[in-house]
């Protein structure tokens, strides 16, 4: 069973700190939740795990998993040195009826706001069962940040909005980046076509490239 919801930030920080070192194997025993022997077919296992514990409520709403707190709940795998180990999913990116959406009003931007980061031990190497909950890391963006986000946000949408979708790679931006997002290429949802008529693509998500989120992760640590 899922941990009531935290009423304050200062809760919820001794919650996540209460995690750090403890197994996901015995976090899941505590909750009477399976631990998966791979994470090829459960890959949101982990994340939905550490919202439980947390208490989490918003699952795959557009919205902050602690709407009430204003904060976004990110786990990040990373290896025994710490460095992060793949690309953060954010949202689903909007392919059709984006005429008017800005950066301010977008989903990317109100998730990012405030950031709560949970590193993850995710070496293959270690049994899921055995892998470490890390320090958590509090993060909101520093002005920096939030431009170089806002730049890649508003490129990759303006492709979009001129039905160049499939032409989006993600090498596409600096630290923000636009990816296949479905569980396989049959998976198909309206887009803008170049001529301004809708086709069909694949679904895109938003996700922060590691080197973002590993600077995030280093300023917290080393200063």
């Amino acid at each position: 069973m899922p941990n009531q919801p935290p009423q304050t930030i200062d809760e919820l920080m001794t919650r996540a700190h209460a995690m750090a070192g403890v197994t996901l194997g015995d976090l899941a025993n505590e909750h009477g939740i399976e631990t998966p022997q791979n994470l090829r077919k459960d890959k949101g296992w982990v994340g939905q795990l550490i919202e439980a514990e947390l208490g989490a409520l918003a699952g795959s709403k557009p919205e902050q998993d602690f709407l009430h707190l204003g904060i976004e709940l990110k786990t990040i795998p990373v290896d025994h040195t710490g460095k992060v180990l793949e690309t953060t999913y954010v949202t689903v990116a909007p392919l059709i009826n984006i005429q008017g959406l800005s950066w301010e009003k977008s989903v990317v931007f109100h998730k990012l706001q405030h950031v709560l980061w949970i590193p993850v031990q995710g070496s293959r190497d270690i049994p899921i069962a055995q892998r470490q909950i890390g320090s958590p890391v509090l993060w909101q963006p520093t002005q920096t940040q939030m431009i170089a986000l806002q730049q890649d946000w508003e490129e990759i949408m303006e492709m979009i909005a001129l039905g160049k979708v499939e032409h989006i790679t993600a090498r596409h931006g600096e630290v923000l980046q636009l990816r296949p997002k479905a569980a396989n290429s049959q998976s198909l949802t309206e887009s803008i076509a170049s001529d301004g008529s809708i086709k069909l693509s694949n679904p895109r998500g938003f996700y922060l490239k590691t080197a973002f989120t590993q600077h995030i992760l280093q300023q917290a640590f080393n200063g």
